[in-house]
């Protein structure tokens, strides 16, 4: 997959104001702890996480991604009646129907000459999104998007917790499923694609590979509505370890195409940005990948894991902390459950 007409005209993110410690999650769990003698400071160890950010009570996908979007069109000096399609790629969701980018696309007033719809792939779904709106703009049907996103983790971690409080049957190792739902954060991002002829800021998205190994579909799974106890449900389950190993070999077979596709190298290569799960798997991936650690750039430390937008909020946050300059390149490595991979280049 390769694009010579698509540039990344501008990258945003919007964050929750509101920091809960991983600490103050076992606090809540204390009861779960005490009767299955866990020790505190588990959650933290294991993760790498220490703290990550909720939304207040209340709040819905549309209006984090709206916040998010302005700030990307404004970054961007692009009009937003020129927006000629809005995508909305999260998780999570205002409501089964009409697509949350309609709200989104109300509150931004884009133009009425717009395509609105949501695109959603687990954590993959924004680098979906680009991808879907790069062969838009290279196909000449669009020459502007914009891609939103905004996760609300918070109803997942609080209904997890209250699961886990009342499930007289919960063990040391059934626990075990629900550990990586209490490390879910909250935020938004949003970025403005357009077609190299209009784009002033010539960051160019280069293409990339995509890969699945959908067999493994069932090591992380949420939503469902089975019990798992009396009167208990189970809101997401994930056989952490299975899914870390897999994922990591999915990532290298992808990662091997995208090389070749893109001529890449772990060497000319001058900044990763990964999907943000946690320090075992960031040095997996990296030691997996055979790449040099010290060209990554974590954020999962203080936002935990936030869906689809882990990997757009730490690359705009990079670009912020001026870590990336004028020609470099940049791969983008995205992957999520199901298991899917997607990594894109970059040509900043």
């Amino acid at each position: 997959m390769l694009f010579k007409n698509v540039c990344i005209e501008s990258i945003a993110h919007y964050l929750p104001e509101e920091v809960v410690t991983s600490e103050k999650i076992e606090s809540w769990l204390a009861p779960v702890y005490e009767r299955l003698k866990l020790p505190f400071g588990r959650l933290e160890m294991m993760t790498g996480i220490r703290e990550r950010k909720f939304w207040k009570p209340g709040t819905v996908p549309s209006e984090v991604s709206a916040q998010a979007g302005k700030l990307a069109l404004e970054k961007s000096g692009i009009s937003k009646d020129s927006i000629n399609c809005l995508v909305h790629s999260s998780v999570c969701r205002d409501f089964m129907e009409p697509a949350t980018a309609s709200v989104v696309h109300e509150k931004l007033e884009l133009s009425d000459n717009s395509m609105v719809f949501d695109l959603s792939n687990a954590c993959l779904g924004f680098l979906d999104a680009m991808v879907v709106v790069g062969n838009m703009i290279e196909s000449g049907i669009i020459k502007s998007a914009l891609v939103v996103a905004g996760e609300n983790g918070r109803p997942l971690v609080e209904s997890t917790i209250d699961m886990l409080l009342h499930d007289e049957n919960l063990t040391r190792e059934t626990i075990k499923a629900s550990f990586p739902s209490l490390t879910i954060g909250c935020g938004a991002a949003a970025a403005v694609l357009v077609h190299s002829s209009i784009s002033k800021a010539k960051h160019q998205l280069l293409g990339g590979s995509f890969m699945a190994s959908s067999k493994f579909s069932h090591l992380c799974q949420g939503g469902s509505t089975a019990p798992v106890a009396k009167n208990i449900t189970m809101l997401m389950k994930t056989e952490a370890e299975t899914l870390l190993q897999a994922g990591c070999q999915l990532a290298r077979r992808t990662w091997e195409e995208t090389k070749n596709t893109l001529k890449f190298t772990e060497s000319n290569v001058k900044r990763f940005f990964c999907h943000q799960v946690g320090k075992a798997h960031r040095k997996l991936m990296f030691e997996t990948l055979g790449i040099d650690l010290e060209k990554d750039f974590s954020t999962f430390e203080f936002l935990g894991n936030m869906g689809a937008v882990s990997l757009p909020v730490t690359l705009s946050m990079g670009v912020e902390n001026n870590l990336v300059r004028s020609g470099d390149l940049i791969a983008l490595l995205g992957i999520g459950s199901g298991i899917n991979c997607m990594m894109l280049g970059i040509k900043w």
